[in-house]
C-alpha cells in the first residue's frame, strides 16, 4: 500500500456544509498528528524567517526562503506572497529546514509590475484561485517528471489571471489578482464564516456548483484550522464568477468519486525543495496535484479533478461514511 492510499484508509467523510455556490465535505482524520513545524503566517510574524528576490536583479521562477528559526516552516502550494517586485505565489508545498535558506519555486500573478515596493515579501489571506491553482499544479508536475524542475506556465498564469480580472468586473495597472480578491472581500469573508472547520477535520473536499473540483488534506487539524480559510477563498473566488466554467452541474457530488481516482492515480517521486520526497500525480490518471511526505507521514496532499464525472451518479443521501 502506498503511502497516500494508506492516508485516505485513516479519513472519515463528514456531512457537507454548503454557502452559495461552494460546498465543502470535511475529511476527518482518525488519527491526527502533532504540528511540528511553523506555518509561513507564524514563521514571518515571528520574524524567524524572511523571503526576498533571490538577488538584487531577481529572478521571476525563484525566491530565496531564509528560515532564521529552529523549527521547519510549512509552505503552502498556492499561497500568495505580495511585495518585494512582484507579487508571487508558491508552485509546490515545501517544508522549509530550519536555520537554511531554501530557494523556492514560484509563480508571477503581478505581470505589470518588476520594481520594489518592500525589501521582502508578506503573506495574502488567500491560495492562487482554484481553477488556475490545478492547472498550474499540473504543469508542475510534468516539469518535474521532465526536467526535474518545479515550473509552471507562466504564460496561462497570466492568461488566467487576465481572464479572471475581467470575468469579475476588476482592474488593476499591474495586472494583479489580488485586485479581485480585494474587490470581492466581503463576500469571499461570507465563505469562510459559513464553511468553519469543524472537529477533528483535517482537510476538504471542495465542490463548486455541483461538481466535484478538489480536495486539500494536512496532517494536522491545527493547519487545516490555520490554512482553510486561504484556500476556501480561492475555491469562492470561482464559485462567484459568473462566466466560471465547470460542467454540467448536478444536484448530489460525490466526493468519494475523487478520493477513489486519487487511490488509483499513477504517481512519481522527486527530492523535495525542503525536507522530504514529493509524490506527483501523473496527470493522465485525472487528477492534478500531489502530497509532500516528510518525517515518516503526509504532510500535505492537494488535488484537482481534471475531469467532469459522469452525468448519471447515484441519488445517494451523503452521510459519514470511511474511504
Amino acid at each position: 500500500m502506498n503511502n497516500i492510499n494508506a492516508v485516505l484508509n485513516n479519513l472519515d467523510l463528514g456531512e457537507p456544509l454548503t454557502h452559495e455556490g461552494l460546498s465543502i465535505f470535511p475529511l476527518l482524520r482518525q488519527e491526527p498528528f502533532a504540528r511540528d513545524y511553523l506555518t509561513l503566517d507564524e514563521a514571518l510574524a515571528a520574524h524567524s524567517a524572511v523571503i526576498t528576490e533571490i538577488s538584487e536583479g531577481g529572478s521571476v521562477p525563484n525566491l530565496l526562503f531564509r528560515n532564521k528559526g529552529e523549527q521547519a516552516v510549512f509552505l503552502l502550494d498556492g499561497e500568495e506572497l505580495v511585495g518585494a517586485k512582484q507579487n508571487r505565489i508558491l508552485n509546490i508545498t515545501i517544508l522549509a529546514p530550519g536555520m537554511k535558506d531554501t530557494v523556492i519555486p514560484v509563480s508571477c500573478v503581478e505581470a505589470g509590475r518588476w520594481s520594489h515596493n518592500s525589501p521582502d515579501f508578506s503573506t495574502a489571506p488567500r491560495t492562487q484561485f482554484s481553477a488556475s491553482r490545478a492547472k498550474r499544479s499540473a504543469h508542475v508536475s510534468e516539469d518535474i517528471a521532465m526536467n526535474c524542475e518545479r515550473r509552471s506556465d507562466q504564460g496561462e498564469v497570466w492568461q488566467d489571471i487576465s481572464a479572471k480580472l475581467d470575468s469579475l468586473g476588476s482592474r488593476s495597472d499591474t495586472g494583479a489578482v489580488e485586485s479581485a480578491f480585494k474587490d470581492n472581500e466581503s463576500s469571499l469573508n461570507d465563505f469562510v464564516d459559513k464553511l468553519q472547520p469543524q472537529e477533528n477535520q483535517s482537510g476538504a473536499v471542495f465542490c463548486i456548483n455541483g461538481r466535484v473540483s478538489g480536495m486539500e488534506l494536512f496532517d494536522s487539524q491545527d493547519t487545516c484550522k490555520a490554512l482553510m480559510p486561504k484556500i476556501i477563498r480561492s475555491y469562492a473566488l470561482d464559485a462567484i464568477d459568473p462566466n466560471f466554467k465547470n460542467g454540467e452541474s448536478h444536484d448530489q457530488p460525490d466526493p468519494g468519486r475523487l478520493l477513489e481516482t486519487i487511490r488509483k492515480a499513477k504517481t512519481h517521486e522527486a527530492k523535495s525543495v525542503g525536507e522530504g520526497t514529493d509524490l506527483r500525480f501523473d496527470n493522465a490518471s485525472g487528477v492534478a496535484g500531489g502530497a509532500l511526505f516528510a518525517r515518516d507521514r503526509i504532510i500535505h496532499l492537494v488535488a484537482f479533478s481534471m475531469k467532469a464525472p459522469s452525468m448519471h451518479s447515484s441519488d445517494r443521501v451523503y452521510r459519514r461514511r470511511s474511504f
